[in-house]
């Protein structure tokens, strides 16, 4: 009795990867070549691809046998989607007709989709699948030669090269020996902005709230007329943030990977800056879908998400972004399946006051009613607003602050960032021996801000006078808490005096 060929592959389901066997067995009967197992079109359309490219590769194809083909994904209740099962499928299929030398699949791992005449062309996701065969304790792993150097981003397992299917043939066979990629290494750097803040001139206020904001990850919301620099400053910031670590680069070029963003730079090095337009679907923002992907704010993980014109993004895109705001994480439930993206990022929202943008500028006549203003306000709801650490009016710069000759000693962005980098290790140093991985202040839970933060008794005097007089509500208080622990970090202070609840204050209570 013909033992039937098991291969492995895998299957992509958000941003993890499952585990895919893939059978083929011959039998007799008049032709047929079925692909079973739950599989989508693309996978459906592999028959044809795979065919075409044995033809190259000159040996017997599958529409020329006449007996009946039967390929086997399973597990069969996991939905097959895209196209990287084909090298796997050509494999089992040449086994199972006996046209290629018997070698031991049990820790070796196949990914990839074939072009008509045999090249391997890229696919996405390859850093998840080379992280889950690791755990899964596969040794070796085959991908397009244009993956290879993200799917060597992993140790402890091999990653060859795969240029055509006559290539992956020959090295079974032992008649030419593929090499292993060589390890890439992480190289963390910082994000090269388009705009310095040297480059900004006035607004020192909103300048310093920034730095406060990159030195602990808080989320910041940029309120003023048109044209006063808010998206300047937005831009700015990006480029003072810290290097992420190197976990911090793993997480966050797994969810690019996932979302095929990583076919031109295998790493994601620097933070993400993500800018989507107030136009933009929940499911672009929000991630989901047919076969469900990430979307903006996971694509801005650990770095930035700016929202300019906040109040003209559509409602449920903003109030969905109560719960990343809030955890770290969005939940993407559908009808068959619910998956978890993480979206750990730092929010910079920018929004005009008024409709037509004048309200409250001295330079320039409102044409809001009441009504208008009020409404166009009340599109940021309460508990959005509540989970924004730093609310900033952005005025007009006076005309002679504009005109002033460049100072290019204040506000030098090398400094600025040594200062924001001095605050993350003092964090990173403070967080080290915690059970949980914290990267930044804003991180914190409320037992944690109770835990790490120690306040002064004039601090929490302050602080507790701000509850009193319901200045703040719960989840304000905690993070007010935690933007005081971040302006403490940058004066170097082990504990949390009243300054720095003052300043925290100043950034969340509105001033009548």
């Amino acid at each position: 009795m013909t033992t039937v060929p098991k291969l492995f592959t895998a299957e992509l389901d958000g941003i993890e990867a499952s585990e895919i066997e893939v059978e083929a067995d011959l039998n007799v009967g008049l032709h047929a070549f079925t692909i079973v197992g739950l599989a989508d079109k693309a996978v459906a359309e592999s028959k044809e691809r795979v065919n075409s490219a044995l033809k190259h590769l000159g040996v017997r194809q599958p529409t020329r046998e006449n007996r009946r083909i039967t390929v086997n994904l399973a597990p069969a209740d996991i939905k097959k989607a895209g196209s990287h099962y084909d090298l796997a499928i050509a494999l089992a299929y040449l086994l199972a007709s006996e046209q290629i030398k018997p070698f031991d699949p049990a820790r070796k791992l196949f990914v990839g989709e074939l072009s008509l005449d045999g090249t391997l062309r890229s696919v996405a996701g390859i850093l998840n699948i080379a992280l889950f065969a690791r755990e899964r304790g596969f040794t070796e792993i085959f991908v397009p030669s244009e993956n290879a150097s993200e799917a060597a981003v992993v140790p402890e397992i091999s990653a060859f090269p795969v240029s055509t299917l006559r290539d992956l043939v020959m090295h079974l066979d032992g008649t030419r020996t593929l090499t292993p990629q060589p390890r890439a290494t992480l190289a963390p750097q910082f994000r090269a902005g388009s705009v310095a803040f040297v480059d900004i001139r006035g607004h020192d206020a909103a300048k310093r709230a920034l730095l406060v904001a990159a030195a602990g990850g808080h989320n910041v919301l940029l309120s003023g007329p048109p044209g006063t620099g808010k998206t300047m400053l937005a831009e700015a910031f990006a480029g003072i943030l810290p290097p992420p670590q190197e976990e911090e680069i793993l997480h966050v070029t797994r969810i690019w990977s996932a979302a095929g963003l990583t076919m031109k730079e295998p790493l994601v090095n620097a933070r993400p800056f993500r800018a989507p337009h107030h136009s933009a679907s929940a499911v672009a923002i929000l991630g989901g879908g047919a076969n469900p992907k990430p979307g903006e704010v996971s694509l801005a993980h650990r770095g930035v998400l700016f929202l300019d014109e906040f109040p003209e993004f559509h409602r449920d895109v903003l109030e969905g972004l109560r719960q990343p705001l809030e955890s770290g994480e969005i939940l993407v439930a559908r009808a068959k399946k619910t998956l978890v993206f993480p979206a750990r990022f730092t929010l910079i929202a920018a929004m005009n006051p008024c409709p037509c943008g004048y309200f409250e500028d001295p330079a320039h006549e409102c044409r809001c009613s009441a009504a208008e203003v009020f409404r166009y306000q009340r599109k940021i709801s309460g508990p959005l607003l509540d989970r924004i650490d730093i609310q900033l009016e952005i005025p007009r710069i006076p005309t002679e602050e504009l005109h002033a000759t460049r100072d290019h000693t204040r506000g030098n962005d090398e400094k600025i960032r040594a200062r924001v980098l001095y605050a993350r290790e003092f964090q990173k140093e403070r967080f080290k021996k915690h059970e949980r991985v914290l990267f930044s202040n804003s991180e914190m839970s409320s037992r944690e801000a109770e835990q790490f933060i120690t306040l002064d008794t004039e601090a929490d005097a302050l602080l507790k006078r701000a509850l009193d007089r319901s200045l703040l509500s719960p989840r304000g208080y905690y993070r007010t808490l935690k933007v005081a622990r971040t302006i403490a970090d940058l004066d170097r202070s082990p504990q949390v005096r009243a300054p720095h609840i003052a300043e925290a204050l100043q950034y969340r209570v509105k001033q009548e």
